[in-house]
């Protein structure tokens, strides 16, 4: 038997390669309840953030706080993961809902596929093959992130600024929710000071901040790097 992942990594069980393909939307249920990837996307989104983290602590280049939590927010963005999805094709197999289209996946649904398939690997084979699956899938991902280390991207730049001139941290503040579990938009802004900068969507609430830090910035007169 073989799996549709077998170029990346031979499963055992080949039954979790099956379930961490099966998004919730599929409705497939067996005697014991509903079958689909939620458990596994829990676990793998766990797996990811140590397996990520790790690698950027280890560098040669010692980030400082800061930016490994900047770094590692871009390598697990739902941008960052939906890109390595659809680079190694998981829409063409995964079990999806009929009103989804495979060819139209949100970003949302393919990083689901894609934390459930790393969930699947670390339980079918331990945390050393979910650390090269990660390392393999996610190449591009892992050397951009290195590249831009030295650079202050958005919240961090943000927050060092609101540190200086408020003289305490930002927060930010969910002003509307919009689509289903499938697709869903967050539009957030940011606060520091009293004052209430310009608002940014984002497909997660991470990545709205990320926007509404580059807006504060702007409005603030300050030059920042998206």
């Amino acid at each position: 038997m073989t799996t549709p992942l077998d170029h990346l990594h031979a499963f055992t069980d080949e039954a979790l390669c099956a379930l961490a393909l099966t998004h919730a939307s599929a409705g497939v249920s067996d005697g014991s309840g509903r079958r689909d990837n939620e458990r596994l996307e829990f676990l793998g989104d766990t797996v990811l953030d140590l397996v990520v983290a790790e690698a950027f602590f280890h560098d040669r280049a010692r980030y400082p706080e800061g930016a490994l939590t900047e770094m590692k927010a871009q390598v697990v963005s739902r941008k960052a993961l939906a890109g390595a999805a659809s680079r190694i094709g998981l829409a063409e197999h995964a079990r999806i809902g009929r009103g989804l289209d495979r060819r139209s996946l949100s970003r949302s649904v393919l990083a689901n596929l894609y934390e459930g398939v790393v969930g699947a690997v670390y339980l079918d084979a331990g945390l050393e093959a979910a650390r090269a699956f990660v390392h393999d899938t996610l190449r591009s991902e892992l050397a951009e992130a290195r590249a831009r280390g030295g650079e202050a991207l958005p919240k961090q730049a943000f927050q060092e600024v609101c540190q200086r001139d408020f003289d305490g941290p930002p927060t930010y503040e969910v002003l509307e929710t919009r689509g289903d579990a499938n697709s869903r938009a967050f539009k957030v802004a940011a606060r520091a000071g009293g004052n209430r900068f310009p608002s940014a969507w984002g497909r997660t609430v991470k990545e709205a901040e990320h926007w509404a830090a580059f807006e504060a910035l702007m409005a603030l007169g300050y030059e920042a790097k998206p």
